[in-house]
């Protein structure tokens, strides 16, 4: 796959690689109680956030099925972090990649998880040439359900009590979309430019 020119600007945030300072932000999230109810992998003490932050390091561009980019979600007025943001390209025949967002409980209802999807939709479809992507959601967040549906991901499935995690039945919707049935994001500011892969 072709590199990546970052940060990508959007109208509040800055979409970019996470940096070695980036331990206590981070940790601020990943430790806190009301994020791990739906994130995988818990990070429990500060070496655990040292360890997620060194392999988050390494994930800055798709180059073959199973790899991740991952990208801090930073306000554009301060820098600070407030998330982040992961797409695995997970089939490369049928063109199939996975979305996955953590923002911090503070940070929730200004529209940084809907910049940061749009942005990685783009990114997605435009970049890599990815023909379909799809976000898994626990079926309790319903923010979160209702933020995938208006930025026009469709739910496809409900999987009722199909795993145990961390320690409860976990309800599981999965949303997705076509790169045909995306529309770009206009709020995006700075995006790179459209490269064709063959």
């Amino acid at each position: 796959m072709a590199s990546l020119r970052l940060p990508i600007a959007t109208d509040q945030l800055e979409l970019t690689a996470f940096e070695r300072s980036d331990t206590e932000a981070l940790g601020s999230y990943l430790c806190n109680r009301d994020a791990q109810r739906y994130i995988d992998g818990l990070a429990r003490d500060k070496q655990d956030v040292e360890a997620v932050l060194r392999q988050m390091r390494e994930q800055v561009n798709l180059r073959r099925p199973g790899d991740t980019l991952t990208l801090a979600m930073r306000k554009n007025t301060d820098k600070e972090l407030v998330g982040h943001v992961c797409l695995r390209w997970s089939d490369a025949t049928a063109g199939q990649g996975e979305l996955r967002f953590v923002l911090h409980p503070r940070h929730t209802g200004r529209g940084y998880a809907h910049e940061a999807i749009a942005a990685m939709l783009d990114l997605a479809f435009d970049h890599y040439n990815i023909h379909r992507v799809f976000m898994r959601c626990d079926g309790r967040n319903h923010h979160s359900a209702k933020l995938l549906e208006q930025i026009g991901m469709r739910l496809e499935a409900h999987y009722r009590e199909h795993a145990l995690f961390q320690g409860e039945w976990d309800e599981e919707l999965h949303f997705a979309i076509l790169d045909r049935e995306w529309r770009p994001s206009s709020k995006i500011r700075h995006f790179p430019p459209r490269v064709r892969v063959a």
